[in-house]
């Protein structure tokens, strides 16, 4: 019978032929292709990397051929592998795609030692998203490993040509090349694979970072657009802005804001001793999960892509400010495109990266050596790494008083509910130390802001962080997290010596985004300029607040 006969040839060649090989590396590819595209990429991916497997049923005889396209099998192979393991890794991580902006501008801001110290953090994920592929590398080695060591008479390609094959296994084998020389055509198609992509996301991050290398031009471009827009004072007085920004810190583990742990004893008394002088923003949030986009948000008044983008700094340059930007972050992005166009820049750190010691307190002399200044209107912009990962390398050691195990509180407790495993506990602790270290640096800056000048001098201090972290509130996780709101929910405060605001109970229940906060600081340096827009300034009393579309669900911004 027609039938049996057919099946009967088929067995022959699983058998003798390629058929089990290619079956047993097509479906492994699928799976792990599966775990890093979605949708009809799927599909895309495995037309492109038909051809290679397709190799499999071209008849040789040499040996070291055999070898040969063994190893290039099992090496083209591996390339999907590695991209569908990668891709995976950063979307369950950060849910991002590697094109990302959050990606490309990590990458394009990272430098070899930071890597290890992101290497040496991570570990544990990184280990878990590499065992697939290592699972997945040694499948492939044993599929492949016999085609290559095979004698002529019992190898794939020898058995292949012993037995006819089907006519309409022909058409199939035929029409799936078809199928991928139409992929291979098509540019969407054909820059998925695995080299082209890479390839050129690597040259993308290179172009963002000759980008950032060369934003001479911009700055001055910035500048001159401030001065166009001739902005205005209100007040001719002396005038002092000392602006704090933080990085990673989540207002959720403030006691200022709630928090069962006290980790801000000393902005907690101030606040009660300033009363509505200082303004605790109880709904304040970023738009961004990471530092770069979010400073950039910040200081373009939330429009850095704009076609002639504004600048919080070259704006108060052109109003008559003299500007200081004091930072602990050796960081060339920042530097080179918002620390640069100050009139004074420090860095008091040079060691990049997250695995840098220097200690945020370094920034103290740098600041009162600018609000020692003559200068009758400074702005002083002072860059902390606040509670950036390492957590335990942000406070000296004795002062992590949450490490101790005997201490069960009531936050050990919770994440005990949730099942959070001890690591991430621990690292909620040194969390924890790193705030409560942070919050005495952040209350100093603020008195000293306070002491400045005289009592007749306009005087306020603004402090927020970048963006929120992830340490075990929503997953079990600690970083940057795009995906929970934990990774956008910030602290915010103002003080100012003199104001005729509303009230400040109507004030600190207002929500907050920190992309708008561009339109408060020109509120708090007195500045009117022709775009002004006292809608997205939180202290106006024309404020119309409308909420972010952020990557995390949130339920509601005002909580």
């Amino acid at each position: 019978m027609i039938g049996t006969d057919v099946i009967e040839r088929l067995r022959r060649l699983w058998r003798a032929g390629p058929l089990a090989p290619f079956f047993a590396i097509a479906t492994t590819l699928a799976l792990l292709v599966v775990i890093g595209h979605d949708g009809r990429r799927v599909g895309q991916v495995l037309l492109l990397a038909l051809p290679g497997l397709a190799w499999l049923f071209w008849p040789l005889r040499s040996a070291r051929m055999k070898a040969l396209r063994a190893l290039g099998l099992w090496l083209w192979s591996m390339a999907f592998v590695a991209d569908a393991t990668l891709r995976a890794y950063l979307f369950d991580t950060y849910e991002a795609a590697p094109d990302s902006s959050l990606v490309l501008s990590a990458m394009a801001n990272t430098a070899p030692r930071e890597s290890a110290q992101y290497l040496a953090m991570h570990w544990r994920s990184l280990v878990a998203a590499c065992l697939p592929m290592l699972a997945a590398g040694l499948l492939l080695m044993a599929f492949v490993w016999p085609i290559g060591g095979r004698p002529a008479a019992a190898s794939g390609t020898g058995g292949a040509a012993a037995v006819a094959w089907p006519r309409w296994a022909i058409a199939l084998l035929c029409v799936g090349l078809l199928a991928s020389s139409v992929a291979y055509a098509s540019k969407p198609w054909r820059r998925l694979h695995p080299v082209l992509y890479w390839s050129g996301w690597s040259q993308s991050v290179q172009g963002l970072r000759a980008t950032w290398a060369g934003s001479e031009t911009r700055r001055r471009d910035l500048l001159d657009r401030a001065k166009a827009a001739e902005p205005q004072l209100r007040s001719q007085a002396p005038a002092t802005l000392v602006l704090v920004i933080s990085d990673s810190v989540n207002r959720d583990n403030l006691g200022l804001y709630g928090y069962p742990r006290d980790t801000t004893p000393q902005l907690s008394a101030r606040s009660v001793a300033l009363q509505e002088q200082l303004l605790v923003l109880r709904n304040a949030w970023s738009v961004d999960p990471a530092t770069v986009p979010a400073l950039a948000n910040l200081f373009h008044f939330g429009a850095p892509a704009a076609a002639q983008p504004m600048h919080v700094l070259a704006l108060a340059r052109a109003a008559g400010y003299r500007v200081w930007w004091i930072s602990n972050h050796d960081d060339v992005a920042i530097e080179q495109t918002h620390g640069r166009l100050a009139d004074e820049l420090r860095v008091v750190s040079r060691t990049p990266g997250r695995s840098s010691e220097s200690p945020d307190t370094d920034v103290l002399e740098p600041v009162r050596a600018a609000l020692a200044d003559p200068a009758a209107r400074k702005l002083v912009v002072v860059h902390l790494m606040g509670a950036h990962p390492h957590y335990s390398l942000r406070y000296p050691d004795e002062k992590d008083v949450f490490e101790d195990d005997r201490q069960i509180d009531a936050v050990e407790r919770r994440l005990e509910s949730q099942g959070r495993p001890a690591w991430l506990r621990q690292r909620r602790n040194e969390y924890d130390a790193a705030l409560l270290h942070h919050d005495a640096l952040v209350s100093e800056l603020l008195d000293l802001t306070r002491a400045s000048g005289t009592n007749a001098d306009h005087k306020a201090w603004m402090f927020l962080s970048d963006h929120g972290q992830e340490v075990g509130h929503e997953r079990n996780h600690a970083g940057h997290s795009p995906g929970t709101a934990a990774g956008y929910r910030i602290p915010a405060l103002i003080w100012r010596n003199q104001t005729d605001a509303p009230t400040r109970a109507d004030l600190a229940l207002r929500p907050f985004r920190s992309d708008w906060g561009g339109w408060t600081l020109t509120d708090l340096l007195g500045i009117r300029w022709g775009a002004d827009d006292p809608g997205r300034n939180v202290l106006s009393g024309e404020y119309q607040w409308r909420a972010p579309q952020l990557r995390a669900p949130v339920a509601s911004f005002i909580d």
